[in-house]
């Protein structure tokens, strides 16, 4: 259960960096944003793995893994792009919902790509969050 106290912290830092992403987006173009709040990522990250000296793994990461890493620093990248420009654009309220449909996107390539199990529970919620997630960003 440790994983749901992390995941649970990984929400509350989440809200606070829409927050803090729309009133930091206000007076810059978006994908400088973007591009700052990588910089400050790139260094806090690097800062922990030397910090914790797991930098010396870096020459035993198979691959293939190194690959799908990569990928997935591109799609994050590109969802930072997209995200940003959202919150420039539309009310933080709004566009954090639809952003995190990404949790419905995941249920269904979970079960495609990683074969993972969709229960009953599990459907409903996806609908719920849909439908939630739905009527939050086009209510006026």
């Amino acid at each position: 259960m440790q994983w749901l106290i992390f995941a649970f912290l990984s929400a509350v830092f989440a809200a606070i960096t829409a927050i803090l992403a729309k009133i930091g987006v206000k007076d810059v173009n978006s994908n400088l944003a973007t591009a700052i709040r990588t910089i400050v990522i790139l260094l806090f990250a690097w800062g922990i793995v030397f910090a914790q000296g797991t930098y010396k793994d870096l020459s035993s990461i198979p691959k293939p893994t190194l690959i799908f890493l990569i990928l997935s620093g591109i799609t994050t990248g590109l969802s930072w792009l997209f995200y940003f420009r959202a919150l420039q654009l539309g009310e933080a309220s709004k566009v954090v919902p639809i952003d995190k449909l990404s949790l419905v996107l995941t249920i269904i390539l979970a079960f495609f790509i990683l074969q993972e199990k969709i229960t009953l529970k599990v459907l409903l919620g996806a609908v719920l969050m849909t439908a939630g997630s739905i009527i939050i960003a086009f209510t006026k």
